[in-house]
């Protein structure tokens, strides 16, 4: 064999093999970086990892979301990235067109998604254990269990009564699978960071403490849901507390009573016996009655000076209220509201 021959032969070969090398390099490169995760409608999709879950358990996961379009190239993936060694839960937005690349790169991070956490008209504990646990994974009962316990309630320097004014209506981002302990921690953080400094000052003016602006703001969210009014009717309570009246706001007595879908209150209902019921005892109740928004906190640490004592929703219904300086007045206000519920057909 001539060495020109020999020289040629080796080339072919040469070539053969750099073809098959590459050939194999565009497969890896596809397997890893081309893209395999289709989301329907080519949208946004949320994947959830529970807490607990395995590596098998996501693979199911990911079966059942039907968005990996070649599962077996998805699974070498994580096996050539230590996956299954390294889940992580939480929740996660899934791209449409991600590569496998990315898709396990974002679970072997835990790079998640956080939930924009909201929360508002809540009355009770109980409603807004619910509320949390309708866009947490926490249950809503560990939650309870931990809101009505002494000594958590003490940890924050709160009691049974006080304990609602550690949240504050808002949006928050958080992380879905966060525990209950850290979902307290982060709240109280929030509640400080709102009144560290001026928020505090204000308060000190007015001679009320975190707790009974909180609840004295509860008590004007419930009486409007007209934010320019707010600081007319904080005013007014503010008016009484000066003078030693007692508030006589409707919207405790209802929270007394239990029943929120009173919406007329009876001579009967000022009777009850209740430290929530201001008609019967002293200055402010002993907690908020419910957790209001902030926008009727700062109406109390911003309220209007006047001398207004009353006030009586307007007759017509538009959520507005007429305030009087007098009784006398007020009689009067209320005598032409009284007539349009009855009007209305409205007895309880």
């Amino acid at each position: 064999m001539s060495a020109h021959v020999w020289i040629k032969r080796v080339l072919y070969i040469f070539i053969i093999i750099l073809a098959l090398l590459a050939a194999k390099g565009y497969n890896l490169y596809r397997k890893a970086y081309a893209a395999n995760i289709f989301t329907p409608d080519r949208k946004e999709l949320i994947l959830l990892i529970p807490s607990g879950s395995q590596y098998e358990d996501v693979l199911e996961i990911i079966k059942q979301k039907k968005i990996v379009k070649n599962m077996a190239s998805f699974k070498w993936a994580t096996e050539k990235k230590n996956y299954p060694r390294l889940v992580k839960p939480g929740r996660y937005e899934v791209k449409n067109r991600m590569s496998n690349n990315d898709f396990v790169d974002m679970l072997r991070a835990g790079n998640q998604k956080p939930v924009n956490l909201t929360f508002n008209n809540i009355r009770t504990l109980s409603q807004f254990a619910e509320r949390i646990g309708e866009q947490l994974e926490m249950e809503a009962e560990e939650l309870y269990r931990l809101l009505v316990t002494d000594s958590v309630r003490k940890k924050y320097g709160f009691d049974k009564y006080t304990i609602k004014c550690m949240f504050l209506s808002d949006t928050y981002e958080i992380y879905w699978n966060i525990s209950p302990e850290n979902f307290l921690e982060r709240m109280y953080d929030e509640y400080d960071k709102f009144w560290k400094g001026r928020n505090d000052r204000k308060a000190d003016e007015i001679g009320l403490s975190r707790e009974e602006v909180i609840t004295l703001a509860s008590i004007v969210n419930e009486e409007t849901i007209k934010d320019e009014e707010k600081p007319r009717i904080a005013g007014v309570y503010m008016n009484r507390l000066n003078k030693s009246m007692r508030l006589q706001a409707d919207p405790t007595v209802i929270y007394a009573v239990g029943d929120f879908n009173i919406q007329r209150v009876l001579r009967r209902h000022y009777n009850i016996d209740s430290p929530y019921n201001t008609y019967k005892v002293d200055g402010l109740p002993p907690g908020p009655i419910n957790i209001p928004d902030k926008s009727s906190i700062y109406a109390v640490l911003n309220y209007e000076k006047h001398k207004y004592l009353y006030f009586c929703a307007k007759p017509d219904f538009s959520g507005y209220h007429n305030f009087a300086r007098t009784l006398e007045e007020h009689n009067k206000n209320a005598a032409l509201y009284r007539k349009e519920l009855n009007k209305r057909r409205i007895y309880r």
